[in-house]
């Protein structure tokens, strides 16, 4: 099945996410260094729960996009991103993502969190979107940095790490009129 692109970038662009590519997302689930700092590291998933997971996705499009981040030069699938807890009545979202970790350090994330900025802001008119990450996951606070995020917040040793230890949950967030004039 030919996946519809949504946005497109130099490097990467934003796909559907389609119900063919739940056997690798599922891999890349359960591979512990991709999972670490991800929500519940310590999570194991079954193809099942991930069946499910695509499902529920599909079904509350009004509450969650997630798109299938695209390398452009080969057209393979090389993580996710996602928009959360979409609130159109106050206007912010939370963005989340991962990528499996041959593509990591490729500033593949960095465009693709670019690419869901602008999703969320020209064509969901969001006026703000924020992230979390822990403290250990100095990669993806810079990812956030590149694309004009602030650090706003912090709650201490808040979430445990395997083999880490208790980290920091760190907030950042971005503004629209920020966004644009970055």
């Amino acid at each position: 099945m030919q996946r519809p692109i949504i946005l497109t970038g130099r490097k990467v662009s934003l796909g559907v996410l389609l119900r063919e590519d739940i056997p690798k997302v599922w891999l890349w689930y359960n591979d512990r260094d991709v999972r670490r700092y991800l929500s519940s590291p310590d999570a194991v998933f079954y193809f099942e729960d991930e069946m499910e997971w695509y499902e529920r996705i599909r079904r509350e499009k009004e509450k969650h996009r997630v798109f299938a981040v695209i390398e452009n030069r080969s057209d393979s699938l090389v993580g996710l991103i996602g928009v959360h807890k979409i609130n159109h009545k106050n206007g912010h979202a939370e963005i989340g993502y991962f990528l499996s970790k041959q593509y990591w350090g490729k500033r593949y994330a960095t465009e693709a969190v670019g690419l869901a900025l602008e999703y969320c802001f020209k064509w969901l008119n969001l006026r703000k979107v924020y992230a979390r990450v822990y403290e250990y996951n100095v990669a993806s606070q810079r990812v956030l940095e590149k694309n004009g995020f602030k650090l706003v917040g912090r709650l201490k040793k808040h979430v445990h790490i395997p083999e880490e230890g208790f980290a920091d949950v760190l907030f950042y967030e971005l503004f629209k009129d920020e966004w644009e004039s970055f």
